[in-house]
């Protein structure tokens, strides 16, 4: 059974500040994944991270967004390189414990047309799960046709493999215990994006990617049930269980 699972950037950096990892916080996060695959929870993981103080500073500094883009090269390499550092911390702390993870760079294996339709190669990320590693991607900077580079969400990173490759379970870990409503309970399932419309706002923090509305979206628009969770139901996630927001938008 293969499953996705989203870390988002707000729950392993502090994204009030450019660059600032959270290491306790990703530290557990680390630890959740390497028991669940020593305890045989899950086999073919696949993990992708956002973007948080690293990627999204500078997406925000040189204007930069999901229909923005820039021709600037050293942009470019700026976003990139924020999140190829990030990408890094990720993959050090999985391999302390003994977790087989390699990365895939999507700045180099994806792109956007005029009508921002993306094309994300995920071949190799089929090939690694059968040599048994765990690849780990992440939000980027993508070549856009007519606009340089614009960006890519770790969202869209997710729905894009999940769907190529027929994720059967997917999660995005939050910093919230899912959608919440106006009262802050967690709403428990949603199947339409006019069910939870008016409960959806922006991050509080600098977000070129549309925030909780833009996850709720791209999880909708799957064809596959997903779960939004908080860090603390990471390990039941692992586990198998369904905690949070189950989101299913399937007719």
């Amino acid at each position: 059974m293969t499953t996705i699972v989203k870390l988002g950037g707000s729950v392993i950096t502090d994204k009030d500040r450019a660059e600032a990892l959270d290491g306790p916080a990703l530290n557990r996060t680390a630890d959740a994944i390497a028991d669940a695959l020593a305890n045989g929870d899950v086999s073919d993981l696949v993990v992708v991270h956002g973007g948080g103080s690293f990627g999204h500073h500078y997406a925000s500094k040189h204007g930069v967004s999901k229909t923005e883009g820039t021709d600037d090269a050293g942009a470019a390499l700026e976003i990139h390189g924020a999140m190829k550092t990030l990408n890094e911390f990720v993959l050090s702390r999985l391999h302390d414990r003994d977790v087989p993870a390699v990365p895939v760079h999507p700045f180099s294996a994806a792109c956007r047309n005029r009508e921002a339709d993306l094309s994300l190669m995920t071949e190799q990320v089929e090939t690694m799960l059968g040599e048994e590693f765990v690849p780990v991607l992440h939000g980027d900077g993508v070549v856009h046709e007519g606009e340089g580079i614009s960006v890519l969400s770790g969202d869209e990173v997710v729905t894009a493999v999940a769907e190529d490759i027929d994720a059967e379970r997917v999660g995005f870990c939050s910093t919230v215990p899912g959608v919440l409503d106006d009262e802050e309970d967690v709403i428990p399932e949603i199947r339409s994006y006019d069910e939870v419309a008016e409960f959806l706002g922006g991050s509080d923090a600098t977000d070129v990617t549309g925030g909780m509305a833009g996850k709720v979206r791209a999880l909708l628009s799957l064809g596959a049930p997903a779960t939004i969770f908080g860090p603390d139901d990471l390990r039941n996630f692992l586990a198998g269980g369904s905690p949070g927001t189950r989101i299913d938008g399937r007719d």
